[in-house]
């Protein structure tokens, strides 16, 4: 039986990239106000796609890494946002200053194998897989952002060429009168 791997992608001609009628956004790299960002972003998307705070959640998460670890939290470097949100879709671009994520071909190879001790209920490999850390991981990281991150953005999550500006979209299921539609 196959595994469904969704991967972190890099091409910047992906449509996702396409920021066409977008809103813009203009942040300083401030770790202190990710909360005030993501809710001045959330705030324009309709309520029928918030899902219990799920949307809110992975916009913060997008925006932490770019601060983070794309910004290296200096407050003289922005991050710039580009969204958009209908009751069927949302779509964010974001863009840091950054050196860009170096180890997506890494990353990867890491959550196929996380992916593949878990169908296989292998736990005693699982625990080499639980936190992707690299040389310049702290205390706090270990992926996990990104591990929910594919599977919540269902369009994908492509990067650019240079690797600091990523592309996310999740199309939401249509319903009608409180039934999902097939």
């Amino acid at each position: 039986m196959a595994i469904d791997v969704r991967e972190l992608v890099i091409n910047e001609n992906h449509p996702l990239f396409d920021r066409s009628g977008m809103f813009y956004k203009e942040f300083p790299s401030d770790f202190r106000q990710i909360r005030y960002f993501t809710l001045l972003i959330v705030q324009k998307a309709p309520p029928e796609i918030k899902e219990i705070n799920l949307l809110e959640q992975q916009i913060s998460e997008v925006i932490k890494n770019a601060v983070k670890h794309g910004n290296r939290n200096n407050p003289e470097k922005k991050i710039r946002i580009w969204y958009s949100f209908s009751t069927a879709h949302a779509h964010m671009v974001v863009e840091d200053e950054g050196e860009g994520f170096q180890g997506i071909e890494e990353w990867n190879s890491f959550n196929l194998k996380r992916l593949e001790c878990f169908k296989n209920q292998d736990f005693e490999h699982l625990q080499n897989y639980v936190s992707y850390r690299t040389t310049r991981s702290d205390d706090h990281d270990g992926g996990n952002a990104m591990f929910a991150a594919v599977e919540y953005w269902s369009d994908g999550v492509v990067f650019n060429e240079r690797r600091n500006t990523v592309a996310v979209g999740k199309t939401f299921p249509q319903r009608r009168s409180g039934v999902e539609n097939s």
